[in-house]
C-alpha cells in the first residue's frame, strides 16, 4: 500500500539525511554551474530548455522531480522517472565543434547530470557541516544509483562511492571547456529576472533590492564552492583563500536557514514522506 511505501530511500537513508538540508538549495545552483562546462550538455540545455523565459518554472519542475525521487512512494518515483525518459526521448541537440546531431538522452550525457548533481548535493551539505563518515559519504552514492536508473542509466555505469566519483571527475575533464553558451548561462545563473512579486522598482537602472542581493550571495557561494578546476575554467581564482570563504559563507548559511520554522524548510513531499514513515513505525510499534 502506498500508505506504508517509503519509497526508494527512507528514513534510516543517507539520503534522507543529506537531503533533510535546507542547504541544497545552493548545491542545485552549484551543480548548473559544473554542468554548463560540457559542451553537448550546454548546447542540449540552450536548445531544449526554457530556462531563460520560465527560469523559476523550471526551478520549481527541477525541484519537485527531485523531491519526488527522494521523498515520493515508490511508484511515483518511477512515473516521475517514466515521464522523463518519455521527454529525454523526444530531444536532440549539436555538437557545437562537430556540427553532429546528438540524443538528449545519451548515457554519457545523462551520466554527467547525475554525477555533478550528486556530488553537489553531497559536497555543500558536508562543507556546510553535515557530519558524515566516509562510510556514509559512499553509501549515498551507492543509494544515489537508484535515481540515476529512473533516468534511464544502468546503476553499474553510474560510480557509486567518493572515488569512484573522483575518478569520473579526472577522465572527464578533457572533455569539459567554457564555451560561449556556457558563459553566457554563468551570467545569466548569477543575475536571473526574480519573480514579479520579489522585485523592487529599479533605481539609476539597476535593481539591488534586498531579494537580488540575497540571490547574489546565494549564486556567490554556489560559485565559491565549485571545485578549484571548475573555477578556473569560468576564469575564477582556485586559491585556498576561495575555499575558506566559501567554507565560511556556506556554514552561515546553514545556521540561518536550520533557524526557520519547519514548515517553511520542508516541502510537501517531505512532509508526506515523514508522514508515512511515522505511521509505519507506529504500526510495527503498536503489539495489537
Amino acid at each position: 500500500m502506498d500508505s506504508d511505501d517509503l519509497g526508494l530511500f527512507g528514513p534510516g537513508s543517507v539520503t534522507w539525511k543529506v537531503h533533510e538540508e535546507p542547504i541544497l538549495i545552493v548545491a542545485g545552483l552549484r551543480s548548473l554551474y559544473l554542468q554548463a562546462l560540457h559542451p553537448r550538455a550546454m548546447a542540449g540545455v540552450a536548445r531544449n530548455s526554457s530556462y531563460r523565459t520560465d527560469a523559476w518554472g523550471r526551478l520549481v519542475r527541477t525541484s519537485t522531480y527531485v523531491a519526488t525521487v527522494i521523498y515520493g512512494t515508490t511508484a511515483e518515483a518511477e512515473a516521475a522517472g517514466a515521464r522523463l525518459r518519455r521527454l529525454h526521448g523526444r530531444l536532440r541537440a549539436t555538437d557545437p565543434f562537430t556540427g553532429e546531431e546528438f540524443r538528449i538522452d545519451d548515457p554519457e550525457l545523462l551520466r554527467w547530470v547525475h554525477v555533478t548533481e550528486v556530488e553537489s548535493f553531497l559536497g555543500t551539505a558536508r562543507r556546510a557541516g553535515l557530519p558524515l563518515t566516509d562510510a556514509e559519504v559512499d553509501g549515498y552514492y551507492t543509494e544515489q544509483r537508484r535515481a540515476a536508473a529512473l533516468v534511464g542509466l544502468d546503476p553499474a555505469d553510474v560510480p557509486g562511492t567518493a572515488a569512484e566519483v573522483a575518478e569520473y571527475y579526472r577522465r572527464i575533464r578533457p572533455e569539459l571547456r567554457i564555451t560561449r553558451q556556457a558563459a553566457e548561462t554563468a551570467l545569466f545563473l548569477a543575475a536571473p529576472p526574480l519573480p514579479w512579486k520579489l522585485s523592487l522598482p529599479a533605481r539609476i537602472g539597476v535593481n539591488l533590492g534586498p531579494p537580488r542581493l540575497a540571490y547574489l550571495g546565494v549564486a556567490g557561494t554556489a560559485f565559491a564552492l565549485l571545485p578549484p578546476w571548475a573555477r578556473r575554467m569560468y576564469g575564477g581564482l582556485g586559491l585556498p583563500t576561495t575555499e575558506l570563504s566559501a567554507d565560511v559563507t556556506v556554514r552561515a548559511l546553514r545556521l540561518g536557514l536550520a533557524a526557520l520554522p519547519r514548515r517553511w524548510r520542508e516541502g510537501p513531499l517531505q512532509q508526506a514522506a515523514k508522514a508515512r514513515a511515522a505511521r509505519l513505525a507506529a504500526g510495527l510499534a503498536d503489539p495489537a
